[in-house]
């Protein structure tokens, strides 16, 4: 089955009719898309009552992708805020408990910062924190195009599929060493993911920039990109029994619409969505 969703639930106006409280934002946005990648875990290890309110509030069959905490992929600057990384990994799977139990974790996402490369203390840390997620799903996504160049590309896919690491496949600016190309490769039978973070060039490398993060994500993709990406889902479809796609170009508002345009492109039409709030207009 093809899933198709977003990056986070509360900044994409466009879905939300009229004044929505924050708090039932996602319950409206269950009623548009069948995924969402929860962000929010990327910057703290979310309470299990946060999980136990956002399972309780979705339909049944509705999935959820949790980004790994920062400081499991290297993105913190200075000491992690646990005695060691083994309790800063157990208190990352002990809030995933709630989606477990529901059935409705599609897979944690161990995205890896533009300056983790290809090297073996690196690799044996993959390795590492495989181990300690033990048989929770995890999907793997590199932003340094170490791990992809000739010598290392299918070095790279050999490992991940040997570790049962999940792929996400990047779209993505191309734009030097902090990026990473388009490998249409899946690296389990089950499941693979591909993140569309536009294709910003300009902005993408551009830390110089207070609020680097709204430039980097500023992308709409239009009719042409996403078509030549139908042929290329339905062809990991063949491969893989779920393919995830998620939006992650939401500076300017993109990611929704992209993600709708997605849909129609694929012909989807998702059964068991939540109701949703009829517009005044």
């Amino acid at each position: 089955m093809i899933y198709i969703g977003v990056t986070g639930w509360g900044d994409h106006d466009s879905l939300y009719p009229g004044q929505i409280s924050s708090k039932d934002k996602l319950k409206e946005y269950a009623g548009h898309f069948p995924i969402v990648e929860v962000d929010s875990a990327f910057y703290a290890i979310q309470p299990k009552r946060n999980a136990l309110k956002w399972v309780n509030e979705t339909p049944e069959n509705f999935q959820f992708i949790v980004k790994a905490y920062q400081g499991m992929t290297g993105h913190m600057r200075g000491e992690i805020p646990f005695q060691s990384k083994q309790e800063m990994f157990q208190a990352f799977q002990d809030s995933l408990e709630p989606y477990i139990e529901k059935n409705k974790l599609a897979m944690a996402l161990f995205q890896f910062p533009p300056w983790f490369e290809c090297r073996r203390e690196n690799v044996d840390y993959l390795r590492w924190c495989k181990i300690e997620m033990g048989d929770i799903p995890c999907a793997l996504e590199f932003r340094h195009q170490s791990w992809f160049i000739p010598t290392y590309r299918q070095k790279t896919l050999e490992f991940m599929k040997a570790e049962n690491w999940i792929h996400s496949i990047c779209d993505e600016p191309q734009s030097g060493e902090g990026s990473v190309p388009t490998i249409l490769e899946p690296t389990t039978q089950e499941k693979v993911l591909i993140r569309f973070h536009g294709r910003n060039t300009h902005g993408w490398q551009k830390r110089t920039v207070v609020d680097w993060r709204e430039v980097r994500y500023l992308y709409r993709y239009n009719h042409k990109e996403l078509n030549e990406w139908v042929v290329q889902i339905q062809a990991l479809a063949k491969q893989c029994t779920d393919v995830y796609l998620l939006f992650n170009n939401n500076s300017g508002g993109d990611a929704a619409y992209n993600a709708k345009q997605m849909m129609e492109l694929l012909q989807i039409e998702y059964e068991c969505l939540a109701p949703r709030q009829l517009d005044l207009f």
